[in-house]
């Protein structure tokens, strides 16, 4: 029986990994689609790339995107990344990179087409986040309704296009409950926004903080456990 296709969005995070796990774990034949986006964390390009050999996908693409063009991010511009933030806070802070997840899902929607592909995974969650508009369930139904209007296969075809969210409801823990369970190798994972010299995470971003929190109550050790600067 021919395995059905899935475009898996694959930043080298963790989040991004379980996805590609769960993925995996459904017997997808995997195409991986990951952004080179002028990220100050390029590290996560080498993660992306680890898991993706990992996980034997079909396909890895790298796609470069020059967002640092328009800016506006402190993960695409000089702006310093924000430490110690309020994570209950409701402010969008300056780490939310502009309409990225759109741009992200129309070139996977673009690379579905061709692919005849009717599956997307994407690793957003709209729990334990730092607040980002374009990780929440609203954005990504409007997504799929759009894609259905977009595209040939959506307007003269019975292919619809399914935006997978696995975790968007779970918390960090759960997340890292669910990674352990599916063999995730946290090892090969990135979270950090502004890594130190020699690759090391800062410990004080809200990545590295959300991912700790989660580690910390899902009982698990992480590998690449952060070290403050200051410590």
């Amino acid at each position: 029986m021919t395995r059905q296709t899935a475009i898996v969005l694959l930043s080298g995070g963790l989040d991004s990994a379980t996805c590609l796990a769960i993925a995996h774990n459904q017997n997808y034949a995997i195409h991986t689609l990951t952004f080179d986006y002028g990220q100050r964390h390029g590290v996560e390009l080498q993660s992306a790339h680890a898991l993706a050999d990992h996980f034997q996908v079909v396909s890895h693409t790298v796609f470069p995107l020059a967002l640092r063009i328009i800016g506006g991010s402190a993960l695409t511009s000089s702006q310093k990344v924000p430490k110690q933030r309020d994570l209950s806070s409701n402010e969008i802070p300056i780490t939310y990179v502009p309409a990225r997840n759109t741009v992200f899902l129309s070139i996977a929607l673009a690379l579905a087409e061709v692919k005849q592909c009717n599956d997307v995974f994407i690793g957003v969650n709209a729990i334990d986040y730092s607040g980002y508009p374009d990780c929440r369930p609203e954005f990504i139904h409007a997504f799929e309704n759009l894609a259905a209007i977009a595209t040939r296969a959506g307007v003269s075809s019975s292919r619809k296009l399914n935006i997978h969210t696995p975790l968007i409801a779970f918390s960090k823990a759960e997340i890292v409950a669910e990674a352990a369970r599916l063999n995730v190798p946290f090892a090969l994972t990135w979270s950090c926004y502004d890594p130190q010299e020699g690759a090391i995470p800062c410990g004080e971003c809200d990545a590295c903080r959300l991912r700790a929190e989660g580690f910390a109550k899902a009982g698990f050790a992480d590998p690449i456990a952060a070290k403050p600067r200051h410590a």
